[in-house]
């Protein structure tokens, strides 16, 4: 549910590490309800085959709004086929959507980590995975008719690595970048779900040419992973959810964002379990409807203690 909430109309305010496996082609089972899978191949690339899996009900040529999720894994692992998101698929598939699950390339893997005097590695990782993010795009897009995609209707959603992929791929689109040219001049996305993500920018703060997607930004205010607010260094920095809404609010972008006090990284992957009928709140009001809000929402859960803890494979790093 959604406490403390305070919504403005613009009229009145200007105004992850996640692990499974599920079977390529198959079935999933929610409350006596199958969904089917289909997986293709949407990308060969240096690193080797990327595929997605498209998870819907009734027949695929059926045309539905489709949510294209990017999972997390610090952009060292992860897969796109966790167990894991099951509840949060199943959710938006019973509610009239198709789910696109997407592979990227892991541009951190095997690399020295960022820290803030060198982010090269990182912007080069947050680049990779979103040229294929925009592969994936182009796929879906080319093959609407036979998969049944409204291309009008696509939602970036991610967690982590994958919510700063998917507002990477909707900020490069919105201003036109070199990345983005593979994708048709007209088509934009039409919404945003991020899950504790956040902006590398090279030029100051992050600023967009023509108004981003609406937007949905959840992040726990003790994140140590990936910033709540920003960490910056002269003109380069990485610019997480508190400053993106503030960013959104002054310009008029209408966004909702709910901050989760003294949580860290779990708000990567919790609100895909409990903030399901917010996040179709937002996809009815704010995508559908395209109401013009302006949306904060102030969590704390006195009785609820931080549990993530960064895996191994990152520590070492």
């Amino acid at each position: 549910m959604m406490p403390n909430n305070k919504v403005y109309p613009l009229s009145l305010l200007f105004l992850t590490l996640l692990f499974s496996s599920l079977s390529s082609i198959g079935q999933i089972v929610l409350k006596d309800k199958k969904y089917h899978v289909n997986t293709k191949i949407f990308s060969q690339t240096d690193s080797g085959t990327l595929k997605l899996d498209i998870y819907y009900s009734g027949k695929i040529t059926e045309t539905k709004p489709t949510v294209l999720f990017v999972f997390g894994g610090g952009f060292v692992m992860g897969r796109r086929d966790s167990k894991l998101f099951d509840q949060y698929f199943n959710t938006l598939i019973g509610h009239g959507f198709k789910v696109v699950s997407v592979d990227y390339r892991l541009g951190l893997k095997g690399k020295k980590f960022p820290s803030p005097f060198n982010t090269s590695n990182l912007k080069a990782a947050i680049d990779t995975a979103t040229t294929d993010v925009f592969d994936a795009t182009a796929y879906l897009i080319k093959n609407a008719k036979e998969l049944g995609i409204d291309t009008a209707m696509i939602i970036l959603s991610g967690s982590s690595a994958g919510a700063i992929t998917a507002l990477h791929a909707d900020y490069n689109k919105r201003n036109a970048t070199a990345l983005s040219a593979k994708l048709p001049q007209h088509f934009q996305y039409k919404g945003v779900i991020s899950f504790a993500g956040a902006i590398l920018s090279y030029k100051g703060a992050p600023k967009y040419m023509m108004p981003p997607a609406p937007t949905m930004l959840f992040h726990g205010t003790a994140d140590k992973l990936v910033p709540y607010n920003k960490v910056r260094l002269l003109n380069r920095g990485f610019f997480g959810s508190k400053y993106l809404a503030r960013t959104f609010r002054k310009n008029g972008y209408p966004y909702y964002f709910q901050y989760v006090q003294d949580m860290g990284h779990e708000i990567a992957g919790s609100p895909m379990v409990e903030n399901l009928p917010d996040i179709l709140w937002f996809i009815e009001n704010y995508i559908i409807k395209q109401k013009r809000y302006f949306m904060e929402v102030d969590f704390k859960d006195a009785d609820k203690k931080p549990t993530f803890s960064i895996p191994p494979a990152l520590k070492k790093r």
